[in-house]
């Protein structure tokens, strides 16, 4: 290998996805998911359960990566993690493993904040020409996270605005298994929701101040509502499933976007980027072309492969910590709540 060339190991295990990838300056060379089943029959993850199986598959994946990107082990320039936020039993696996195959091939690693990752995969190098230009603002949205972060830097990131209860990803999930629909449902309702009229049944959108957003109100409003018409009808949501699903995901996104265009405007921001699961959803992909357009911004939105939890977020901000120095130390923990 070349003396410039600097390869780095991702390994991502925050929740129920193992995975590892392998970046060599920039562009990655493999990226695998191992995907874990066990959770669906219980409709949500289960820690233990997923702590267990990380263990079971963070060995194999890693091989795999290795193997599918021709290189090997000794050619590792450090190894990139994540240390949070996430659930601690998962983490730990990714961490030890990542301290113990760092320590044994004498490089160095880099601890690696997991919604910092979703925002950098878009500086990962491959099909799009283009990268967002700092600063730039990022809507996160994931199971666990909905996010407007104002990127400085790589690692200059300021929240701007968050949920001051539920995820947008824990509101499409939980309206899923209201539903009916088998886990994880948020993906379902995208599904259903395109053969539906999202203006057929109006769902209730919050008011909180500034940039932040709150989805509790939401998930209750849907749950009353189906229960008062299953009472007058009990094939209500089996009759009405595409409407239901269009009407409340198009409150969703309508209560993201309005935030998002409000910290545009206030934060004179014109490049803007989406990144987490729920990025793959493809309202708000075609949502955010269309405001884009109207709003005269620049948009950037991510490969399917890197919407989802993946390592390849993590080896490219493990990479850009690679190369400022930014290493972590063999006494680092990883932490479930780890803050930006």
């Amino acid at each position: 290998m070349n003396d410039n060339e600097v390869i780095i190991l991702g390994i991502e295990s925050s929740c129920d996805d193992t995975s590892a990838a392998i970046l060599k300056n920039g562009r990655i060379l493999s990226n695998v998911v191992a995907n874990q089943k066990v959770h669906e029959k219980f409709g949500g993850v289960v820690p233990e359960l997923a702590s267990r199986a990380h263990q079971q598959n963070i060995i194999p994946v890693v091989e795999t990566a290795i193997q599918e990107a021709g290189i090997q082990k000794n050619n590792l320039s450090g190894i990139a993690f994540t240390q949070g936020p996430g659930l601690l039993g998962s983490l730990v696996v990714g961490t030890s493993f990542a301290k113990s195959f760092a320590m044994g091939l004498g490089i160095p690693m880099m601890a690696v904040n997991h919604m910092q990752g979703h925002i950098l995969a878009h500086f990962i190098k491959g099909d799009q020409t283009e990268q967002p230009q700092f600063p730039f603002i990022c809507m996160t949205v994931s199971g666990g996270h909905t996010q407007l972060v104002l990127v400085r830097n790589y690692f200059d990131m300021e929240i701007i605005g968050q949920t001051m209860d539920d995820a947008a990803g824990e509101a499409f999930d939980k309206a899923a298994k209201i539903m009916g629909l088998p886990y994880p449902g948020g993906p379902l309702i995208d599904k259903y929701a395109k053969s539906g009229d999202p203006r057929k049944f109006e769902f209730p959108t919050s008011n909180i101040p500034d940039f932040n957003f709150s989805f509790s109100g939401l998930k209750t409003s849907i749950l009353y509502f189906l229960q008062k018409e299953m009472k007058k009808n009990d094939q209500f949501i089996k009759e009405n499933l595409a409407d239901i699903c269009a009407s409340y995901q198009h409150t969703i996104i309508k209560t993201l976007f309005k935030k998002l265009i409000k910290a545009c405007r206030k934060h004179n921001i014109t490049d803007v980027a989406i990144a987490g699961g729920v990025s793959a959803n493809s309202l708000l992909r075609s949502e955010l072309e269309r405001i884009g357009k109207k709003e005269g911004w620049r948009t950037f939105i991510p490969s399917f492969e890197y919407c989802t939890d993946n390592a390849g977020m993590i080896a490219i901000a493990g990479y850009y910590k690679f190369l400022e120095g930014q290493f972590a130390t063999q006494d680092i923990t990883p932490n479930a709540r780890l803050k930006f």
